[in-house]
């Protein structure tokens, strides 16, 4: 992998991630255009995600002090119900995660083809949820809502179901939590957070599975380094972008890019 090439994937990644448009798939999709095979495992991939995370970690970093402040008063206050929550919505992906993941990918394989299909999932689940917002809006219905134990266990399971590449989990997480009734600042904020654990654990079990491994991925270093930067700098810019537009509900055009997007996928896999 050239340098060049690291630091498109790793802005691809860093944009995707947080946009409601699925980085896998992307990301996928990217190295089947640029002629990149995928042949060192994983490294790459587990570092441009540490990269998003340390995106969403320097964008809510007083959000996350004042929840960790809140939960060590030992008391069952804001902080720790918040905290909680996103425990309750990490389960759904921890049991595929730990238990099915293999079973899921063996089942559904990975190609342009099941990114196309699953971008245009992605494209109805967002539809949906601007078109729900926009009838009550219409009859002047305001069901927004505090996001419940029960809210964060359907969150959770939507975003198990993005572990299939093209299926986007900000888009399924937040589409799902508007559908339910969410506050739309709530749910974006949520969204971002409840990832974090999960993509953490995912890399230590890459790292202890041998799947991370910059020696025996046969990428230089400094293209590593360049695709780390290219995340962590467009994942600043995307996460911010993203939690502006959930609050003016605009995420119908991410619809529409979804549904091109997955449309050429699907055709470019039958030429």
């Amino acid at each position: 992998m050239e340098s060049w090439e690291a630091f498109i994937l790793g802005i691809v990644q860093g944009l995707t991630e947080f946009l409601p448009v699925s980085s896998s798939g992307h990301l996928l999709l990217s190295k089947e255009i640029l002629g990149i095979e995928n042949n060192g495992g994983t490294t790459f991939e587990v570092l441009v995600h540490a990269a998003t995370v340390l995106s969403t970690l320097t964008v809510f970093r007083n959000d996350i002090v004042k929840l960790f402040a809140g939960l060590f008063k030992f008391n069952y206050n804001q902080e720790t119900e918040y905290i909680l929550k996103i425990a309750v919505s990490m389960i759904p992906v921890m049991i595929v995660g730990l238990f099915f993941k293999e079973e899921v990918e063996a089942l559904f394989g990975e190609g342009p083809a099941l990114v196309g299909a699953m971008l245009l999932l992605t494209a109805i689940l967002l539809l949906f949820s601007h078109l729900a917002r926009k009838i009550e809006r219409r009859t002047e219905r305001k069901t927004e809502k505090p996001i419940s134990y029960a809210n964060a266990f359907v969150i959770g399971i939507a975003q198990a179901c993005a572990v299939l590449p093209g299926l986007s989990r900000s888009g399924s997480t937040i589409s799902t939590g508007l559908l339910l009734g969410n506050n739309r600042n709530e749910i974006a904020r949520f969204s971002f957070l409840m990832v974090l654990v999960p993509i953490l654990g995912e890399a230590f079990l890459d790292l202890i599975h041998g799947n991370f491994s910059p020696t025996a991925s046969g990428i230089a270093v400094f293209p590593l380094i360049i695709g780390f930067i290219g995340a962590y700098v467009s994942g600043l810019f995307a996460c911010k972008l993203m939690i502006k537009l959930v609050s003016q509900v605009k995420l119908y055009w991410f619809a529409i890019y979804c549904a091109v997007i997955g449309t050429a996928a699907i055709v470019y896999s039958l030429i």
